[in-house]
């Protein structure tokens, strides 16, 4: 247990140790210091920020837990994001930077009104407290509580032990985006990144050596042989992720995800330029297509182990998976990783939503002539408030009946798909008014929980998410041309002081990407 302990404390305070040194000189008492980071960030820092905003345990317990249960087929949320990726450092984040818009409804405002602006930062705001933050929580403290068994150690029940460890993470996570702001949490992240990639890698590459007698290869072979229907990655119809997805709903909510998502794009809105900002997505894009030797891959070894018998309670599968193969020497070390992996998410979604209350709510609506003392005062507060929220709600995921990661999915679609189709019309389609922005926002939100959560109709809801963006873009058309007004056209001009220019090879490394992506499904199939 000392060596545990040892491992954890150890990882924990470098990565504070460091990022405080990195801080040294920073003076957070601008918006742009605390919110976009001086405007400062790097391409590799860009990229390991995204990534770890992005994996937290939400991915290594439910990913990992649902490739247990339903096999490669799910791979297919990580490796699609490489595409997205590629589309947004050509197309969205260009025209971003050369607003020079610190958040996504701020462009929603220079395009439609102020009113879309609100609502859409309270659904912002709403989607990261309510959904996001809480599962990344609670499934932090599901492999928080199995490296250390708290319950055990202070004689009480697992249920109570988790929630005093949501507190904890909770707690801490909140310093970091308190006290340091984004560039705070993207140095912290890119630490918390290579200890994610070391540790989370450790897991398979220490099953399959033990599965295979000292040779991986052999071990990933009889993993496969196993269960070799595990290994198709063409989703059946009836599969939790059928294959015609990829086609409808998904590249949708990938394309919203990589290059509207304010947690996301953020960090490459805090970039030095736009070629680091381009540079970052596709580093990203690359990262994304190992990312699932590390969520996808385990779940399939603990298959070999466990079987189906842990198919009713499958995100318990991945933290049974590390005590079995992993020594106790290195717990504290795993343990470390964890806690990084959810203190990376935590901190940036805290980060951003503080960012959005004060720059489109608190700004915008109750004092238009905030300072930027007052904004960053006020950015602190409201962190504290929205982590208090978070803390209080995430042990009520613990119900979710078909696993975490299809909770956070299914949950992520009611403000995803209406938000990104509005954005997607705003960037793309001139036509399109502000009246057509306000129905298809208030139509899309309105229809996916009809048929989700109340008539619950027999289609998966990810072919839900094309039909509802589909409908979407139809309302906005018909009541554009319906009610016609003044369209803003020239909203691109308006703050151009400094001509961007981006990335020349963005394009070529950016086919690169799509085509290896495509790959994967060619060989795998």
């Amino acid at each position: 247990m000392f060596y545990t302990y040892l491992g954890f404390f150890g990882f924990t305070l470098f990565v504070i140790l460091y990022t405080t040194y990195k801080l040294r000189k920073d003076k957070f008492t601008t918006s742009e210091g605390f919110f976009l980071a001086g405007k400062s960030l790097t391409g590799p820092i860009i990229a390991g920020s995204m990534i770890l905003t992005n994996i937290s345990t939400e991915h290594l317990i439910g990913m990992n837990g649902s490739s247990y249960k339903n096999g490669i087929i799910i791979i297919a949320w990580e490796v699609t994001s490489a595409i997205a990726l590629v589309i947004a450092a050509i197309y969205f984040i260009p025209k971003f930077i050369k607003l020079g818009i610190t958040t996504i409804p701020e462009f929603l405002e220079r395009r439609f009104d102020g009113v879309i602006r609100s609502v859409v930062a309270f659904l912002l705001m709403s989607s990261f407290i309510i959904t996001l933050l809480p599962i990344v929580l609670y499934s932090g403290a599901i492999n928080i509580e199995s490296v250390f068994d708290f319950s055990a150690i202070f004689n009480v029940s697992k249920s109570e032990s988790l929630i005093y460890t949501v507190l904890a993470i909770g707690i801490i996570g909140s310093m970091y985006a308190i006290f340091g702001g984004l560039k705070a949490v993207a140095y912290s992240d890119s630490l918390n990144g290579i200890g994610l990639m070391l540790g989370g890698l450790l897991i398979p590459t220490i099953a399959l050596y033990q599965i295979g007698n000292g040779n991986m290869f052999d071990g990933l072979s009889t993993v496969y042989h196993f269960a070799p229907d595990k290994f198709d990655i063409i989703g059946k119809p009836d599969s939790v992720l059928p294959f015609s997805v990829l086609f409808t709903g998904l590249m949708i909510n990938q394309l919203y995800f990589w290059g509207m998502n304010q947690a996301i794009i953020q960090r490459a809105f805090g970039a030095k330029n736009l070629v680091e900002a381009q540079k970052g997505l596709i580093y990203t894009g690359v990262l994304k297509l190992f990312v699932p030797a590390i969520i996808v891959l385990p779940g399939l070894i603990a298959y070999y182990y466990f079987q189906d018998t842990y198919y009713a309670t499958p995100d318990l599968i991945y933290p049974m998976l590390v005590k079995k193969v992993l020594p106790s020497y290195l717990f504290g070390f795993f343990a470390a990783v964890i806690l990084g992996a959810v203190l990376s998410t935590f901190n940036s979604v805290l980060n951003s939503a503080s960012t959005i209350f004060c720059l489109d709510i608190y700004k915008k609506i109750f004092n238009k002539n905030a300072s930027d003392a007052k904004l960053v005062k006020y950015g602190k507060i409201s962190s504290v408030i929205l982590a208090l929220i978070a803390i209080a709600v995430a042990p009520m995921v613990a119900y979710a009946p078909d696993g975490l990661y299809q909770l956070l999915q299914e949950l992520n679609g009611i403000f995803f798909i209406p938000i990104s189709s509005i954005i997607i019309a705003g960037i793309f389609f001139k036509q399109i008014n502000t009246k057509g922005a306000k129905a298809g926002l208030f139509f899309g939100f309105t229809f996916y929980i009809l048929t989700t959560f109340i008539f619950k109709v027999n289609i998966h809801f990810v072919h839900l998410w094309g039909i509802e963006f589909l409908l979407n873009f139809a309302i906005m058309f018909l009541v554009s041309k319906m009610y016609p007004s003044e369209i803003k056209t020239d909203y691109y001009s308006m703050k151009q002081e400094v001509i961007e220019k981006s990335w020349p090879k963005v394009k070529l490394y950016g086919s690169i990407l799509v085509a290896l992506t495509v790959l994967i499904y060619i060989l795998l199939s």
